[in-house]
């Protein structure tokens, strides 16, 4: 299976992504609502429904199975990204299942159930491990990177950040710093452990970030009502 970027000029706005399947090659899409063209034959599309645990029995998730020689594209909303891991063999990493796009045939999923307390945080109940050999493709939000885990010292991750962790890693919800500093920040997770784990340069405070800068200010919005015509001489 071959998948292609469609870039253009605007590296900000919505992404499509061709995947180009011969004919021993299947890939399941668990997001087929954004798949915008298809190019083969009809029967070389079969979708079903997921259940990837009790939990999540009374939800219903579509999966789509592309199979055989064709093509197809998908499209990712602005500010998302199509991430392609290979994996061989075992592997203890695990996923957030709400950002795994697709896997291939090969590859087995399973579950695992949080804490009770890390559920009630971070409003996040099963992440996944994948084993088998085969390619995954993870939505990702800006570049991804790694960084090291180690046994003694722990590493402060915000929690919208993380993509991917190692299954043996000890996590605790935290904050560090002074009493300023914890009063106004997010839970962290508190790693340790071996191996490490895979981030994102996006997510939930990328866009606060992004909401703050585009904020007009409290000076702007006082001179508007002040001033007459405010709002047609203050931009």
């Amino acid at each position: 299976m071959h998948i292609i970027h469609e870039q253009s000029g605007d590296s900000f706005g919505a992404q499509a992504y061709t995947f180009e399947l011969e004919e021993p090659d299947t890939a399941h899409i668990l997001h087929p609502q954004q798949v915008v063209a298809y190019r083969g034959d009809p029967r070389g599309r079969s979708d079903r429904l997921l259940e990837i645990s009790r939990m999540m029995r009374k939800r219903k998730l579509i999966r789509a199975d592309f199979k055989g020689r064709c093509s197809f594209t998908a499209v990712l909303p602005a500010g998302f990204g199509l991430q392609t891991l290979d994996l061989a063999g075992g592997s203890d990493m695990l996923y957030d299942f709400r950002q795994l796009f697709f896997y291939t045939d090969g590859i087995e999923m399973k579950s695992r159930i949080l804490k009770l307390k890390n559920m009630l945080i971070t409003q996040d109940a099963i992440k996944m491990k994948f084993s088998g050999e085969g390619q995954i493709g993870i939505m990702t939000q800006g570049t991804v990177f790694q960084a090291e885990l180690h046994e003694k010292e722990p590493l402060y991750v915000n929690a919208g950040s993380i993509l991917a962790y190692p299954e043996n890693a000890r996590l605790d919800l935290a904050v560090y710093g002074n009493h300023l500093a914890s009063q106004h920040m997010p839970f962290h997770w508190k790693m340790t452990g071996r191996g490490h784990v895979l981030l994102q340069a996006g997510g939930t405070r990328s866009q606060e970030l992004k909401e703050h800068m585009e904020d007009d200010g409290l000076v702007k919005r006082i001179l508007r009502e002040a001033i007459p015509f405010g709002n047609i001489l203050i931009k």
